[in-house]
């Protein structure tokens, strides 16, 4: 597995999921932003980590609708298995199949991973807790909160695999970026040279965006022309 170094993270961090989706698309991936994923606090910052994955089925009565449930291990309560396997600098990112009549976790579990040093929890589903969790120094993305239970509608049945979450494809090891705008996918052997290009992007841009606040036109200064450009390279230098 290519190795992602501390240093690729905090480049990417650094990055808006604009830029982000530009420099993906410039290598031929159309759509890694989960589309209609929101954070349940703003305040929550930056992040960057590895993908670690969940998947949920559809419950069926005679496997999810024993109460007594959450006391069990193994295969019979893979969302907790989940939550204590995963590990710090990691992500979770849940395939909840985009349906939001039951929660996807709460802030219990919430608040395990947080204390653990997992970074962000996501799903294309709902969470439930979502006052909570929206106080929680922690980020959490979802379609929606509600606050009907798991075992309603979900039943946990696959861990470390490869996932669908908002129709878009994650595998373990991928590493997922996310803002208060929301959040990317990045397939993990392009993320140190996605990282700086769209460091490099996001500078040139900050720059651009100056001229642009000067009253400068578009055309020959988003994208820039080679005159533009050498004032850029100029100013950086500077």
């Amino acid at each position: 597995m290519t190795e992602i170094t501390p240093e690729t993270l905090e480049k990417l961090k650094r990055c808006g999921q604009g830029t982000l989706t530009t420099q993906l698309f410039r290598r031929g991936y159309r759509q890694q932003f989960l589309v209609g994923l929101s954070p349940m606090s703003k305040e929550t910052g930056r992040f960057a980590g590895e993908a670690f994955t969940l998947r949920f089925i559809p419950s069926r009565e005679d496997k999810d609708w024993d109460l007594g449930d959450l006391k069990k291990r193994g295969e019979e309560n893979l969302q907790w298995e989940a939550v204590e396997a995963i590990a710090a600098g990691q992500v979770l990112v849940i395939d909840s199949r985009g349906d939001t009549r039951a929660a996807s976790a709460g802030n219990m579990l919430m608040t395990r991973m947080m204390k653990k040093g997992v970074v962000a929890a996501i799903t294309d589903g709902a969470w439930r807790d979502g006052t909570e969790i929206g106080e929680m120094p922690f980020p959490a993305y979802a379609r929606a909160n509600t606050a009907s239970t798991r075992p309603a509608y979900h039943r946990a049945i696959g861990m470390q695999e490869p996932i669908g979450c908002a129709e878009v494809a994650v595998y373990p090891g991928d590493i997922i970026v996310g803002d208060a705008d929301g959040v990317t996918v990045i397939p993990r052997a392009i993320a140190a040279d996605v990282a700086d290009d769209a460091l490099e992007q996001e500078q040139r841009e900050a720059f651009l965006l100056t001229k642009i606040e000067g009253g400068a036109p578009l055309w020959g200064t988003y994208p820039a022309d080679a005159a533009t450009l050498a004032e850029y390279e100029d100013w950086k230098s500077a």
